[in-house]
């Protein structure tokens, strides 16, 4: 229980319990392979934390990138709780934001919910505020709501998107799909420069009020 919460490996839970760390229902706990409720157990006075899961909405800031390789720069996972990637399984992102762009994230250790949300067949909605180089055309409504625009080296057209344009170069997109840099390859394909990219809502998830680079939880 508590190495797949990430508070220890399974030997380490021997010494824990030898040394009183772990109790159950107030009382120390004799012997690390006895089996409780993850609700009985405290560690070092505190209950455990998320025994059920992780799932997180968290606001990802600008430079950081969601990846576990730390060659690949700044993680988002240096940002969360250094417990969460000791997890197992350990926490993930459920789909990417490039290193430049802002915005909702749903982190989780829940591998199902990750499938569910980033299956194509889905067709979970994610909703981006996005700025670009230059003034914007309106028949870019009828181009990415058509289901004929086509990005480079894609066998198959995107799916309709909704485009909502806000000012002269800012707009409003609404897509079901996550391709690779899909947002800015759609505007691209039409000869414009995505210079801001920030997402709001990833399907029933809204980022609302969250500050940079803080979370919360959501209901498992």
């Amino acid at each position: 229980m508590l190495s797949s919460c990430g508070y220890c490996s399974r030997s380490e839970a021997r010494l824990w319990a030898r040394g009183g760390r772990i109790k159950v229902r107030g009382q120390v706990v004799k012997a690390a392979d006895e089996k409780f409720l993850p609700e009985e157990v405290t560690v070092d006075g505190e209950p455990l934390e998320s025994p059920e899961g992780i799932l997180i909405l968290f606001h990802k800031p600008a430079g950081w990138v969601c990846s576990h390789d730390e060659r690949e720069g700044q993680r988002v996972f240096d940002l969360l709780p250094a417990r969460w990637l000791k997890r197992n399984p350990p926490v993930t992102t459920v789909g990417r934001l490039d290193k430049d762009a802002t915005g909702a994230l749903i982190v989780t250790d829940q591998g199902e919910l990750v499938h569910r949300l980033t299956s194509p067949k889905h067709h979970v909605p994610k909703l981006y505020e996005v700025t670009v180089d230059r003034d914007l055309d309106p028949k870019l409504v009828a181009i990415f709501a058509s289901g004929e625009l086509r990005l480079e080296d894609e066998p198959k057209p995107c799916l309709p998107g909704k485009l909502e344009l806000l000012s002269a170069r800012e707009a409003r997109l609404e897509i079901v799909e996550g391709k690779y840099h899909q947002v800015k390859r759609m505007f691209a394909s039409q000869g414009w420069t995505v210079t801001r990219l920030h997402r709001s809502r990833f399907g029933e998830f809204e980022l609302g009020d969250l500050p940079v680079g803080q979370w919360r939880k959501l209901a498992l």
